[in-house]
């Protein structure tokens, strides 16, 4: 795997599973663009990777602006001249019962998750064409037997991986690979979730045959990056499960 001469930009990017994809890219040469609402989570990301060796910017973005999201593209390719895979991870999440969501939690979690992924795909194609790679994240928890209080939040993630699916039809002339992940890392939430309730958290980990939560880069990021790499040319509008073996997906 080698992304010399590569530029991806990675929304979400400052913490978590965001970040891991951005370590993992920059770890075999590719240049990041970190976008992120709180610019000082990316700049702290971006800084730890340029002293690393890697190449990396911060660009504040909050992706439920289509003009912010355009400026973050121009300032990726005025940076790197080029871009050549997006990442769209950054989502907010709205749990909880039907009747307990509020409309403005459920529009902020379409805003923020397959309206983004929307319009930076389509922002990003021009630039994409000719051997572009995109990376959506979906979510199992459409896949959830008891889906209590998981069903707003599934609704946005499948939403995303239909918008996907297209894409990679559409732009498959276009030589653009469109695939989605579903992964189960330890992102913020997660960690503070496990912390909390050690218990319950027990219980969740019989539920993954290997026993364990991935590591957001070495488990989530390697993983992308093998997905990312020419040895994976011929995969497109797929769905690929990085989580342990814990869901089915059907």
């Amino acid at each position: 795997m080698d992304f010399s001469n590569k530029t991806a930009l990675i929304t979400g990017s400052g913490q978590g599973v965001g970040e891991g994809i951005a370590r993992a890219i920059a770890s075999y040469g590719g240049n990041v663009s970190l976008v992120g609402r709180t610019l000082s989570k990316v700049e702290s990301v971006a800084d730890q990777i340029n002293q690393d060796g890697g190449s990396a910017i911060a660009v504040e973005c909050d992706v439920k602006c289509n003009e912010s999201i355009n400026k973050s593209i121009k300032a990726t390719l005025s940076k790197f001249n080029s871009l050549n895979i997006l990442v769209n991870n950054a989502q907010e999440v709205p749990l909880g019962n039907i009747l307990d969501v509020t409309d403005e939690s459920f529009i902020n979690g379409w805003d923020s998750g397959p309206l983004a992924t929307f319009r930076f795909m389509k922002a990003c194609h021009p630039y994409l064409k000719g051997g572009g790679k995109v990376i959506n994240l979906a979510s199992s928890s459409a896949l959830r037997p008891d889906s209590k209080s998981y069903g707003a939040y599934a609704a946005v993630k499948e939403s995303i991986r239909s918008l996907s699916r297209a894409a990679a039809v559409e732009w498959g002339p276009d030589n653009i690979l469109v695939n989605c992940i579903m992964p189960l890392a330890k992102s913020t939430g997660m960690d503070w979730w496990m912390n909390e309730h050690p218990d319950e958290a027990n219980e969740f980990l019989k539920t993954i045959p290997l026993g364990r939560v991935g590591e957001c880069k070495d488990d989530i990021g390697e993983a992308v990056c093998h997905i990312l790499s020419d040895g994976m040319n011929y995969i497109t509008g797929s769905t690929i499960m990085l989580d342990g073996g814990q869901a089915y997906l059907r």
